[in-house]
C-alpha cells in the first residue's frame, strides 16, 4: 500500500495525463486504492476515476468521498485480479466480470488497432507479482477479459526485479526469460517512474518486510511502468485463437535456455529444419536465449504457414498452463 508522498503523487498525475487527447476523456480504471491517497491526487488532476477495491476495510472511506464529488468517482468492491475467473454460476464478489465493469465505466470495445480506450493504475501485489504479470500477458494474447475490449494501456507499480526481467536483453543468464520475449512482443514498455520502497507500506504482519530479496537483480524500488498493447501484434500469423500455443512455445524453449534452436526443433519432430532457419536467416547453432523476441515471432509465423508443426503437440500443455495462470 501506498503510505504518502506529495512528490510521487504529482509524477503519477503527471504521467496519467500525458498523452490525453483533446475531447472528454474516458474513466481511469484505478485498482487497489486502499485509502484513498493517489486516488485525490488522480481527481484533482480531474481525471474521472473508477476505484476497484477488494478489501472491504477501505471501502467506507472511498465511498464517502465518492459521495462528496459530482459523479467523478466510481467505488466498486471488487479486485483487478479476479476478474473473469474461470468458474461457473454468478461471480461472488470480489470477483467481477469485466463485461459489467466495463458496462459500468461505459466504455465500449473498439477495433485492436484504434487508440487506447482505456487506461488501468494500480500496484501490484508483490507475493503474487509474477503470477499477476504472466495472467495479464495470457489475456492480452488471447485478447480475453480486458483485451476483448481493445489495446487497455496498463499503468503498474512493480518491483525493479520484475522490471529489469521485462526488459532484459537477449544471452542475459537468468535475466532474459519467456516472460521477457512475451512481454517485449505484446507491449510497448515505458519506465515512468522509480520510487523508493520507503513510500510504501511493505511490513508483513509479522513485522519483516514484504519486500522480494534478490541476490542477482537490483530491486531497491518500485517502478512505474506503461505497458501499451502493440498495435501490430496481431498483424502476421500470430492470432488470438493460436496465441496460447505461441506462448507455450517460448515457454518450453526457456526450459533449457542453453539448446541450440537446430535441437529444440528436432525435439518437435519437425522436418526440413535446416531449410527453415535458413529462409529466417538464424543461425542453426544459435542458441535460444540469444533469439531476439521478433525471433521467436517470426519463427512461429513460419512454422504456422509450413506444414511441418503440428500444434497439438502442445495441446495439454496448454490447457494445463492457462489452469495454472488462472
Amino acid at each position: 500500500r501506498f503510505i504518502s508522498c506529495p512528490q510521487l503523487a504529482r509524477t503519477v498525475r503527471r504521467c496519467l495525463q500525458r498523452g490525453a487527447s483533446p475531447g472528454p476523456q474516458s474513466p481511469l480504471l484505478e485498482f487497489a486504492p486502499g485509502p484513498g491517497i493517489l486516488t485525490r491526487a488522480l481527481l484533482d488532476a480531474g481525471l474521472r476515476v473508477v476505484a476497484l477495491e477488494s478489501n472491504s476495510d477501505f471501502l467506507p472511506d472511498l465511498q464517502s468521498l465518492e459521495n462528496s464529488l459530482d459523479g467523478q468517482l466510481k467505488v466498486i468492491y471488487g479486485d483487478f485480479f479476479r476478474l473473469d475467473p474461470l468458474v461457473n454460476g454468478v461471480l461472488k464478489p470480489p470477483a467481477v466480470s469485466s463485461d459489467k465493469l466495463f458496462e459500468t465505466m461505459g466504455v465500449a470495445a473498439v477495433p485492436w488497432r484504434a487508440d487506447v480506450p482505456l487506461k488501468v493504475f494500480g500496484i501490484i501485489p508483490q507475493e503474487v507479482e509474477r503470477n499477476r504479470l504472466w495472467r495479464l500477458l495470457f489475456a492480452l494474447y488471447e485478447c480475453s477479459s480486458i483485451y476483448r475490449y481493445g489495446r487497455v494501456e496498463l499503468n503498474l507499480f512493480i518491483s525493479e526485479k520484475e522490471y529489469t526481467v521485462l526488459t532484459a536483453k537477449p544471452g542475459k543468464s537468468r535475466i532474459y526469460q519467456a516472460l521477457t520475449v512475451l512481454a517485449q512482443i505484446g507491449y510497448e514498455i515505458e519506465l515512468l517512474h522509480k520510487e523508493p520502497w520507503s513510500s510504501f507500506a511493505t511490513n508483513l504482519k509479522n513485522g519483516g518486510l514484504a519486500i522480494p530479496k534478490t541476490t542477482q537483480l537490483p530491486n531497491d524500488h518500485l517502478c512505474l511502468v506503461r505497458l501499451t498493447p502493440q498495435q501490430n501484434l496481431f498483424t502476421g500469423s500470430l492470432k488470438p485463437t493460436n496465441a496460447s500455443t505461441f506462448i507455450f512455445m517460448v515457454k518450453q524453449s526457456f526450459a533449457k535456455p542453453k539448446a541450440k534452436l537446430s535441437d529444440r526443433l528436432n525435439s518437435w519432430s519437425l522436418d526440413n529444419s535446416d531449410t527453415l532457419l535458413k529462409a529466417l536467416e538464424i543461425p542453426e547453432n544459435a542458441a535460444m536465449r540469444n533469439l531476439y523476441p521478433e525471433d521467436y515471432k517470426r519463427l512461429f509465423e513460419a512454422l504456422q504457414n509450413s506444414n511441418m508443426f503440428d500444434e497439438n503437440l502442445f495441446h495439454d500443455e496448454v490447457l494445463t498452463s492457462i489452469r495454472t495462470i488462472n
